[in-house]
């Protein structure tokens, strides 16, 4: 079995308690607006376009596939600007085993490692086997998840993970298909599931820059539904790395201060009770 990894971070201090190694998926079933990698959205299709691209003789097709030479890469980002398909052909495909091997050269350095993405969920399979081998180094399994696919479904994974990191892009199903091009049913579920098994680390939000009444029902949703104690992260949309479409619609500035601490006034006199602004 093996899964395609984007890239691998070996020490994040962002990603969860602790130093953590952040292992990014490739594959994730919603075109968030405001994604800041919307190259892990989809797999390769080898149109070959990037190959024609690339000023540095970094990609060749072989046997009608797109291969990365990464000896010769000089990490330009052209292949991720010109794919058409929200996609790139600078992926790893590791085994459990390959992939543990990396995590066990840093143990000594790291508290645990964070499955994210794209979505991590999409390879659920291959989480427990890794969750598994990562406990046996006496190491913490954290996933940073957009809920699309229900943890109650997997409760061998439920059982092996430590905790999760939640997206919660918009708690109206309206504005979600919006941002996302998908429903956000399974989402809400997997806030209230995870809350009742106890493993609900955080729940994140992007504030956008120029809808406050999206951002003011989506905080009101989100804290109606949260335990007051459980982090909630109120995130500036930032639009470093957004595509042309997200940025088309959703402007390019960075949400402004005023309109963060105005919706974490809204939080804290909701009763919530540990804001973070990011």
């Amino acid at each position: 079995m093996k899964a395609p990894i984007n890239r691998i971070i070996p020490f994040s201090n962002v990603d969860g308690p602790g130093n953590r190694m952040a292992i990014f998926f490739q594959r994730c079933p919603f075109k968030c607006l405001y994604c800041h990698n919307p190259e892990t959205i989809n797999d390769c299709i080898n149109c070959g376009i990037c190959v024609q691209n690339c000023p540095a003789a970094a990609l060749k097709i072989n046997d009608g596939k797109v291969v990365w030479l990464e000896e010769n890469c000089v990490s330009c980002d052209t292949c991720l600007q010109v794919c058409p398909n929200l996609s790139t052909p600078k992926i790893h495909h590791y085994t459990v085993k390959e992939l543990v091997e990396k995590i066990a050269f840093e143990k000594d350095f790291i508290s645990g490692i964070t499955v994210s993405g794209g979505e991590c969920m999409e390879h659920v399979p291959f989480l427990i086997e890794l969750f598994n081998e990562v406990k046996k180094l006496g190491k913490t399994c954290f996933v940073d998840s957009n809920g699309h696919h229900l943890f109650v479904d997997h409760p061998q994974l439920c059982e092996v993970m430590d905790m999760v990191m939640l997206d919660v892009k918009a708690y109206e199903a309206a504005d979600h298909m919006v941002l996302c091009a998908q429903d956000n049913q399974n989402v809400l579920k997997n806030l209230r599931y995870l809350q009742d098994i106890g493993k609900l680390y955080e729940v994140r939000t992007v504030m956008l820059p120029n809808d406050p009444q999206l951002n003011e029902r989506t905080l009101k949703g989100v804290i109606a539904n949260l335990d007051p104690n459980i982090r909630y992260k109120l995130i500036k949309y930032r639009p470093f790395g957004v595509r042309k479409e997200g940025l088309k619609k959703l402007g390019n500035t960075i949400t402004s201060d005023d309109e963060i601490n105005r919706l974490y006034d809204i939080a804290i006199k909701l009763g919530h009770k540990n804001i973070v602004i990011i």
